[in-house]
Formats: structure tokens, sequence, C-alpha cells
């Protein structure tokens, strides 16, 4: 299984009209390049390239005989540029929106020759960057497995950006203070009182629950940079892909949301299915069931295992890809 990162250079110019030299990194795992149908992963907000193996951040999900199986498939993860996993940080975050992201990876799918993916999975902005993708080249997969996020950020999940963005802008502990409020986006209260039942911890003279909140926030100030969470914050703030050609979109659609998620409702997810639904065939909708909220995509493996797995399997038997249609052609936007 090959998990060192590799390396593409880049020459990028931004929707803000700003000239860019990106050096875009990403990792393989599972089945050597072009051997075997490819699955393109989109990580979070906080992940990266490294979702399978020991340290993988996915590896309940992908690996050797878990859903999205490392004996049958390859798998590709980029880094989102300026996450700071591969020590490149991006200085004028603003210049970036999402669909220049999707721009960059679709750059990184062409110069490695894969004209044509078997499935493209994204969670959270990782999803909402893979629906930036397909508006732009709208035959780019065979299947679209977008998991707890949707095709725009609306009024909520922008105002929760909003916030972040003012602590993130202040002096005293900014990605600590932005994690803490970030925690309680990301899980309901029915989680924490289930969970912490207003324990106290006579040690530390605090609320367990304060003390689970503290370590979350100081956890992330330690692997993760200020300046990588100020991009990330902003293009979770800013998705939005062309509504006008979600339709046109070729791939077989698997939404997937969490029933009690804050942050990409179900409620919206829902409503894209429908109007999808109306208009085009191969369009599907799975829910999570949890109290942990958008966080239950990272927790509740067990729901999220069988969901995949059934789809990607199912999907094989529908489209087999032959394999001069997976390299050796141009990604190029389809209108």
């Amino acid at each position: 299984m090959k998990t060192e990162l590799n390396y593409i250079n880049i020459s990028y110019q931004t929707c803000s009209k700003k000239e860019y030299y990106i050096p875009l990194s990403y990792q393989l795992f599972g089945k050597e390049l072009f051997s075997a149908p490819i699955i393109l992963v989109n990580h979070a907000l906080t992940g990266n390239s490294n979702v399978s193996g020991e340290q993988g951040w996915w590896k309940k999900l992908i690996g050797e005989n878990k859903a999205i199986d490392t004996r049958k498939y390859t798998i590709l993860c980029f880094n989102i540029p300026g996450n700071g996993f591969d020590d490149f940080l991006i200085e004028e975050y603003e210049d970036f929106q999402p669909s220049d992201i999707a721009g960059i990876f679709l750059k990184g799918l062409e110069i490695l020759n894969i004209a044509k993916l078997y499935a493209l999975i994204g969670g959270s902005l990782g999803g909402g960057i893979g629906w930036e993708m397909l508006v732009q080249h709208l035959n780019l997969a065979e299947i679209f497995i977008p998991v707890a996020c949707s095709f725009k950020t609306h009024d909520w999940l922008h105002a929760q950006c909003m916030v972040q963005k003012f602590l993130l802008h202040q002096n005293d502990q900014p990605l600590q203070k932005a994690r803490i409020h970030a925690m309680l986006c990301y899980r309901t209260p029915q989680s924490l009182n289930e969970r912490f039942q207003n324990k106290y911890s006579h040690e530390k003279h605090i609320l367990e629950s304060e003390d689970w909140l503290n370590y979350h926030g100081n956890e992330l100030n330690e692997r993760f940079s200020l300046k990588s969470y100020k991009l990330m914050n902003h293009l979770l703030m800013n998705i939005n892909a062309m509504e006008n050609r979600l339709e046109k979109i070729q791939a077989r659609m698997h939404m997937i949301s969490v029933d009690t998620d804050l942050f990409f409702p179900a409620s919206e997810i829902r409503m894209c299915f429908d109007k999808l639904n109306a208009k085009k065939k191969d369009v599907f909708y799975h829910e999570i069931k949890s109290i942990h909220g958008h966080d239950a995509f990272l927790m509740e493996y067990g729901q999220l295992n069988n969901i995949i797995k059934n789809i990607v399997e199912d999907e094989m038997e529908l489209c087999e890809i032959p394999s001069d249609k997976i390299k050796n052609q141009s990604i190029t936007d389809e209108k």
C-alpha cells in the first residue's frame, strides 16, 4: 500500500485573478494507480490526505475488508492546499474560494492522467468541494457520495463560520476558542448532556464537559496552524456550487445526511434530493440516525459502513469502467 506524500506542481489563477504556485500533495492507498477503479476522497476541515492505515482519520471506513476495500480499489486523496499537512500555507486565504480548490483538484487529476473516477466521496467541507468539482466537470465520476454536506453554505452555517472568523482574529488563544465553539456546533445538546451528565472533575475543579472542550481546543492548536484554520473556515463559509448545473451532473448521487446535524441539516439535504430527484434519475438519499449531530460521520461507523459498502458494491455491478477510460484523457469542463 502506497502511503508516502506525493506532489504535483501546479500554476493556478484563482477566481480573484491571483496567480499562485501550488505544490499539490496527495496520497495513494490500495491498488496501484490504473490497476483498479479509482475512488477520490475529499477530506474534511481539519482532515488531510492520510485517510487509511494506522493513523488514517477514516481508517474505520477505508482499508482491507472495510466498506471501501483497499484490496479492490485505488484510493486517492489530495490535501487542500494550505491545510498545512505538507507544510504549505497560504497567507492571503481570502484569495481562494471552494471553486478554486475544486479547480486545483481537477488540474491534479488531469496531470495524473485520470480522466474518470469510479467514485468521488467527501465529508462536510470535502463533500462541498466535491459538488464544486462536479459542476465544473459534469462527467467526472460514476458515483458521487456527499456525506453530511450540501452544495451550498446556507445562512445558519454561514453565521457559525462568521463567529469562527471573529474568534480566529482575536489575540488571546484564537484557535482554541474557535475550536471550542465549533465543537458545540459539531455535536448536539443531547450528545453532550448524555455523555457528561453534569459530572464534576474535583481534580481540575471544572465540569468534565468543560475539560473535554478545553482538551479539543488545545489538541487542535498543537497539530493545526492558525493560518490553516482561517483558510478552512473561509472555504466552509463560501461553498456555492452552481445550482443551475446540479441536474446536469452525470454521476449517480447518493446523499448521506445525519438526522441531528446542526451544520448541514438533514432537511436541507433532503430538499436538495427532492429537487434533483424530480429532474434526473439515479439520485438517492440515506440518513444516519444519531444523537451526535454533524460529527456522526466520524463516529457512527456501523451505519456509515453499511450505507457506503452497499452503495460501492451495488454500483460496481452497474458501471464497470474499462481501463482505457481511466487514464490518458484530458479532464475538461463539459458544458
